[in-house]
């Protein structure tokens, strides 16, 4: 049985590769349709889909790395802001993209419906 924690975010678990065309500029687009962590106050689970896109440097994600990332906040509790942030400055951190946006769209509850974005531009 695996030791596969899901109650606290895993930045560990991430991995990169060497862009195969670092002298171009291109746009990478993932989606993750089943995003899930715990709202802080009523823990109850918040669901939502996460939009990574960036133009990369010298690396890029790789998805099972990216996908056992996601899952590890399973159970975290975070608002909706706090989660897109630190998903957001994880990955900067580990890619350092030329670009990044990260949009988390989160299922309606209670009649609202949030959409939070992060935006990154390498200087």
């Amino acid at each position: 049985m695996s030791e596969f924690l899901y109650d606290r975010p895993r930045p560990d678990l991430l991995e990169t590769f060497e862009n195969p065309y670092p002298d171009r500029d291109y746009e990478i687009t993932h989606v993750a349709p089943e995003f899930t962590s715990v709202c802080p106050k009523t823990g109850h689970p918040d669901y939502g889909t996460l939009t990574l896109k960036f133009v990369p440097a010298d690396c890029c994600v790789e998805l099972k790395s990216l996908k056992l990332y996601y899952q590890s906040f399973r159970n975290h509790g975070a608002f909706y802001e706090a989660v897109t942030n630190q998903i957001a400055d994880e990955l900067i951190r580990l890619m350092e993209p030329k670009s990044l946006e990260l949009t988390a769209e989160w299922t309606p509850r209670g009649g609202l419906h949030s959409v939070i974005r992060v935006s990154h531009k390498a200087r």
